[in-house]
């Protein structure tokens, strides 16, 4: 159809704007072609005909779909008669290559009915726009902020790099990996200055377009050497991005110190690499590397800042992590070192303890326990937990417990123990304050005392879980202990229950971590624990190290929440042969008696070599008791692992070593008694006191 045959019968206005119209057809930034009813080709432009590098004779007077029976132009004609059928505009976007173009591209598709003046549709007009930048950019955008809520969701290391590598492939790369220093790992910060001029690198993360990743050949956690000329090392010495691959005579070789990686590259065909250095604050961690080897066309500049955009972010993230494992390995170190490095044996108790941290997530918390000699061949079992996580929480954990000792030395009740640590977790707040404000300091504790003499338990507790004990034939039951009030209230007493425990029974100790979590409640959790306990597998003789792992094993969760401390003591007592007790009357003539009777007692015992010293201990200790305190008097001798020689008298008047100067009559009694013996103290007691004094057996 000739321009004149168009032209033919117009008024002559349109006769003088046909030229523009022509002219706007031919020239428009839009590919258009104009089909009729029949989808076939009447007309299109010069910009369609570029696109497709052909003329418009070829096309003219053929269906598209005809000239390029492929699927997608059976799609466009689908479109097309839909149109038709309705007589409204269809439009559509797609990505792909269009004959004539040697990548895929973005296109915008606009499918327009033509109508007459009866409005009925005649043809069509199709306009396509080559929308590629802003496409891509649109991609480029929503990719970043994917990356801002898909990377750093843990404190983990190696799960933030893989969240990396799997926001990079496909969106941009095929293949995407991630290298760390070693140090990272540990939490340490890389060494300042330059990097030696060959660099380890630890595989931490990759992903690829491909199933089980096949184009690498480090595995996740081996260490690969790089050389100075290597894209990695080059990133890593100048920190700036490396932009390479096969356009660069300088890649193949710069990887071929691995012969298999060489291989591997020329294998997939892994044309084009970005490698970006990992940095934050200052320090460089490793390098992240994106490559294509299945998309044809190489990166470019807004693909290295798109890289550079996602490191950037993961390096963040990555070096919150790294701070993260130093301060949870540092607080971890910490609590391991205040922990009781290896349990006292002692004649009273066999123990076995646990401490297991919470999840990595949850950080390392305040829990604790102790085993802890006493005189009198008594011993303490303590179990506490400080409030919070963290370096702050085990520090503190770290003075209670060496308070909770040195008020044992003191041999106090366990309520008046508990009474005076309540008065230094108070002190302990005022000293936490910071310019972030106060930390509040609170803590729990069940302090627990054990006589094998008289198998007589004594215990109390702050806000903490009441102990579990278990019977000599294997019942299990919760000590009714009154509750008293968390340490750091203030003002608030605390009693004490006192409990007489058949020989071979179990106590066991724990912190709330153990029976408490999100996913049930705290009664709930201690019938977990009775359950467990009371297991047929438990015999009342089995081993407790096999007591706490099926305690742990069974109750914990997975993952727990929360720190957990274990301790499980199944209690002894001392047999009627390793003690002798002599009531004695408050007279100064009965002092020479008691020498004798312990002087016969120590014969027995076999130990005569101990007998000037033990019966110079008792005048002195039975004299004083006479002399300073009266009645009732009690002389006990125990033979444990040392020897104990206790003297209780009705006074609640500690006594007090002193210097006797050269004329003083008195006053060397316990001077001697502190010269001749290993160790001596007292006790306070309901109903007075006890003076004790230790040697060691022959």
């Amino acid at each position: 159809m000739t321009s004149d045959a168009h032209t033919e019968g117009l008024p002559v206005a349109m006769e003088l704007q046909q030229p523009f119209i022509d002219w706007a057809f031919t020239q428009s930034a839009f590919a258009l072609a104009v089909h009729d009813r029949n989808l076939v080709v009447l007309r299109v432009n010069e910009r369609l005909c570029q696109m497709f590098q052909t003329t418009e004779d070829r096309l003219r007077g053929r269906r598209i779909a005809e000239t390029y029976p492929t699927p997608q132009f059976h799609t466009l004609e689908r479109y097309m008669r839909q149109v038709l059928e309705t007589g409204e505009p269809v439009q559509r976007e797609t990505y792909r290559r269009v004959p004539g173009e040697t990548r895929e591209r973005a296109w915008s598709v606009s499918i327009s009915p033509l109508k007459d003046e009866a409005g009925s549709t005649q043809g069509i007009l199709i306009g396509v726009l080559d929308v590629t930048e802003q496409y891509r950019t649109r991609q480029r955008l929503s990719l970043v902020n994917e990356a801002s809520t898909a990377i750093g969701t843990t404190l983990n290391i190696t799960r933030t790099a893989q969240e990396l590598v799997d926001v990079a492939v496909p969106q941009l790369a095929d293949l995407a990996i991630v290298d760390l220093l070693d140090s990272v790992f540990q939490g340490d910060e890389p060494l300042p200055g330059p990097l030696p001029a060959t660099v380890a690198l630890r595989r931490t993360a990759h992903q690829s377009v491909n199933e089980g990743v096949p184009e690498t050949v480090i595995k996740i956690g081996d260490i690969d050497h790089y050389p100075d000329t290597a894209p990695s090392a080059r990133a890593l010495a100048t920190g700036e991005t490396v932009t390479t691959g096969f356009h660069d005579p300088s890649f193949l070789p710069s990887i071929s110190h691995n012969p298999d990686r060489a291989d591997s590259v020329r294998k997939h065909g892994l044309h084009s690499v970005i490698t970006v250095p990992i940095r934050a604050r200052g320090l460089t961690l490793g390098v992240a590397a994106f490559l294509r080897g299945r998309r044809p066309d190489p990166f470019e500049a807004d693909d290295v800042l798109i890289a550079e955009e996602l490191t950037a972010r993961a390096a963040v993230c990555l070096d919150n992590a790294r701070r993260y494992t130093r301060e949870h390995t540092t607080a971890l170190a910490l609590q391991r070192s205040l922990l009781p490095r290896r349990i006292p044996e002692t004649s009273a108790v066999q123990v076995a303890g646990r401490y297991l941290p919470a999840s990595s997530h949850a950080g390392v918390g305040g829990d604790w326990f102790d085993v802890i000699r006493l005189s009198g061949a008594r011993v303490a079992l303590v179990v506490g937990d400080v409030v919070g996580h963290g370096l702050q929480a085990s520090a503190t954990m770290g003075r209670l417990r060496t308070a909770v000792r040195t008020l044992a030395d003191i041999d106090l009740a366990p309520d008046e123990l508990l009474t005076h640590l309540d008065d230094l977790v108070g002190r302990l707040a005022p000293e936490s304050d910071t310019a972030e404000g106060a930390h509040d300091v609170g803590a729990t504790c069940l302090y627990v005392v054990y006589d094998p003499a008289s198998r007589r338990c004594s215990m109390a507790r702050a806000g903490h879980c009441p102990p579990a004990l278990i019977g000599p034939g294997g019942g299990v039951e919760f000590v009714d202990l009154p509750a008293g009030p968390p340490l750091g209230l203030g003002g608030l007493p605390f009693e004490s229950a006192d409990v007489e425990l058949p020989e071979g029974s179990t106590l066991v100790l724990y912190t709330d971590g153990l029976v408490e979590s999100r996913g049930f409640d705290i009664d709930a959790g201690l019938e977990r624990l009775r359950h467990a306990l009371s297991a047929p597998s438990l015999s009342p003789t089995a081993s407790l190290d096999d007591v706490c792992d099926h305690v742990l094993g069974t109750v914990l969760p997975a993952r727990p929440m929360d720190d957990a401390a274990l301790l499980v003591a199944r209690t002894r007592s001392l047999s009627p042969g390793h003690v002798a007790t002599w009531d004695l009357p408050a007279d100064p003539a009965i002092v020479a008696d008691a020498r004798r009777e312990v002087g016969e007692r120590l014969a027995a015992w076999g130990l005569d070599e101990l007998g000037f010293v033990t019966e110079l201990v008792v005048s002195e200790l039975v004299t004083n008791a006479i002399r300073h305190a009266g009645g009732p008097i009690r002389l006990r001798l125990i033979r444990d692992r040392t020897l104990i020689c206790e003297v209780a008298d009705g006074s609640q008047t500690a006594p007090h070593m002193r210097r006797a100067r050269v004329f003083d009559e008195g006053g060397r009694g316990l001077l001697l008694v502190a010269q001749l013996t290993q160790s001596w103290g007292s006790r306070q007691t309901p109903e007075g006191k006890t003076i004790w004094a230790e040697q060691a057996l022959p």
